[in-house]
């Protein structure tokens, strides 16, 4: 407990150096405004406006502080802080990094007054065989893998199917990959199989990027003029498979693979 105080400064002095770097060209009140919640959050690790308020010690009232940092969230993020943040993001991260994409949820089951309050999967209490929804968010984030192999996210958006602008999912999947492909120019996507869909391959091809995604049992693969599910075809042999795979009439090299056991060579996807 001898260097609690000391180590307590040090790393608050660096979660403000870092603060300043995505805020140097913002206001003052902009600024102030985020390292009170840079530091807070991680301060009370927590995301609630009163927790973060508690870690500030500020000597006004408890419910301005709270007033302050809404009205400042209520503005958003400015394009000039998100620009900083991932310049100083890429400095991180290497050539043609690896990025992970998928989706995940924010539930509000007691919220009635929320914006755009959407119905979605609860991801904490289905399972495979059974799906539970609730009132919430669906939530879409990109994280590149750092020199450290540390994720650090690029993209992060809640959104709702209600809401008056909203597309699709692919849609947001897509500026996701779109960011991506602006910051780095080349890497590798790596996606679960909720993201195994034509839609996907003919995206990240046209943005010409390479891809690991996750099969689902559903797929089917051309082996020798005949369809047969990528499960079956997995079973059927081990060892490392390069094989062209054609979707929608285009043709690509691919390693396809599941964990301990491959895909047979000559294999193609529809």
């Amino acid at each position: 407990m001898v260097h609690f105080t000391s180590n307590t400064y040090i790393l608050k002095r660096e979660i403000l150096n870092f603060s300043n770097k995505i805020s140097r060209n913002l206001s003052k009140p902009d600024r102030k405004f985020t390292a009170d919640m840079t530091y807070g959050m991680l301060a009370a690790k927590s995301c609630l406006l009163t927790d973060i308020v508690d870690q500030l010690h500020e000597d006004s009232k408890k419910i301005n502080s709270v007033e302050r940092l809404t009205r400042h969230l209520n503005l958003g993020t400015s394009k000039q802080a998100l620009l900083s943040y991932l310049q100083t993001v890429r400095k991180w991260v290497p050539e043609e990094p690896v990025i992970h994409i998928d989706d995940s949820d924010v539930i509000k089951p007691a919220g009635y007054k929320f914006e755009a309050l959407d119905t979605v999967r609860d991801g904490s209490k289905s399972t495979h065989t059974k799906n539970v929804y609730e009132k919430g968010y669906h939530v879409t984030e990109a994280c590149v893998m750092t020199n450290s192999n540390q994720p650090v996210s690029i993209y992060y958006k809640i959104h709702s199917s209600n809401e008056k602008t909203f597309i699709s999912t692919n849609n947001v999947t897509f500026d996701a990959m779109e960011r991506a492909k602006a910051m780095f120019g080349k890497a590798t996507f790596v996606m679960d199989r909720g993201y195994d869909d034509n839609k996907m391959f003919l995206k990240l091809d046209e943005l010409k990027q390479d891809y690991v995604i996750r099969l689902t049992a559903k797929r089917k693969l051309l082996f020798h003029n005949k369809w047969v599910a990528a499960t079956e075809l997995r079973n059927r042999r081990k060892g490392k498979i390069t094989t062209p795979v054609v979707y929608k009439g285009k043709k690509r090299e691919a390693y396809l693979s599941h964990v301990k056991v491959q895909i047979p060579n000559e294999a193609r996807a529809y």
